[in-house]
Parts: C-alpha cells; structure tokens; sequence
C-alpha cells in the first residue's frame, strides 16, 4: 500500500503543474484585447496618414495639373512678347490704322495671356534689379557694372515664371559684378565688429 500512495502523490504533483502552467482565461483574454487594441490604433494612424496623403496630393493635383501645359504656352507667351519688343514705338506711330489695330489685338492677347496664366497660379518672375537667386534664376553671363551690388540682376534674357511655390521656369539673366558687396553681408559685418569691442 505504501507503494499506492507514491503513485498516488506523484498522480497528483503533474496535474498540479498542470494546473499551474495552464494559462489564465482572463490573462489569456486581456492579452488579446490588447493586441486587438494595439491593431486597431495602428490601423487608425495608418488611415488617417492615408487621408493626409490623400488630401495634400489632391490639393497639389489642383496647383500642379496644368504645369505641363503651363510649360508649353509659356513660348507662346514668350514670341507675342518678342513681336510686340521688335516694334518701336516711332514704327508704330507711323504705320497704318489697320496695322495699329493688329499691334493692338497682338498686346490685347498678351495681356489676356498673362491674365489667364495668372488664374491659374503661373506668374511671371520680374527679377530685374534683384539680388540673384539660384532658386529663381539662370545666370547666363556676368555684366561688369560698379554701379551695383556684386550678384544684382542687371539683364533679363527670358522671363522666369513660377507655378504655385514651384519654379516653372528660372528666369535667364545677367548678373553684375565687380560692385560693392551686397546689403546682406553688412549686418553680419556689424555683428562681428559688436563682438569684438566687449
């Protein structure tokens, strides 16, 4: 009999164990709640970046679709405004009222040219007189001019035009050198004397 018990006892010591690993049903549950949870917000954040993303292309496809078709009217632009700059004005006070009236339908469709580009976010970029801006301009050559800052806009070859934020075109210019250095330098310049004299 005491051979009985043994067993017995050890009979009893595995389904203990057993119990004791068993997993909790509660725990059990609360684990895969959390999970569930933790998927959900992920799915959230997922849809929500999804309707960002969705709404800023949007928004670019409205500012930005005709952009191709921006660049192709801009050599339209470009030839009515050489046709209407190869006339000066002593050839047209001598011409004939129809070939007036011809120069004037020409500045008219320039104009509503323009006016339509500008509707829709294409603006032409008048950097004449400006600092350089490589964001903005194409320097095609450099103008000795001590009469301006070094870096200035002196000659506009072709216009520059922007869509929205988005340069469409850099401006193709001329830029000066060999004056005094540019305002932006000057205020740097103060600084360091300031700096120096404590």
């Amino acid at each position: 009999m005491m051979t009985d018990t043994p067993n017995g006892a050890e009979a009893a010591a595995p389904e203990t164990a057993q119990a004791e690993t068993a997993p909790d049903p509660a725990a059990q549950l609360a684990k895969e709640a959390a999970d569930l949870k933790d998927r959900l917000l992920r799915t959230l954040a997922e849809m929500e970046n999804l309707r960002r993303r969705t709404e800023r292309e949007v928004a670019d496809a409205r500012s930005y679709g005709v952009t191709n078709f921006a660049r192709d009217i801009l050599a339209v632009a470009d030839n009515m405004e050489r046709a209407l700059k190869a006339l000066d004005d002593e050839i047209r006070e001598k011409s004939e009222a129809g070939v007036k009236a011809l120069l004037d339908g020409v500045e008219l469709t320039e104009r509503e040219l323009i006016k339509a580009m500008e509707k829709h976010g294409v603006k032409k970029l008048e950097p004449q007189g400006q600092k350089f801006d490589p964001n903005l301009h194409q320097a095609m050559f450099e103008i000795p001019d001590e009469s301006v800052p070094a870096g200035t806009v002196v000659q506009i070859m072709q216009p520059g035009y922007t869509i929205g934020e988005r340069v469409l075109r850099p401006a193709l210019v001329g830029v000066s050198k060999g004056g005094p250095k540019a305002q932006a330098s000057a205020p740097a310049d103060a600084a360091a004397n300031d700096n120096t004299g404590k």
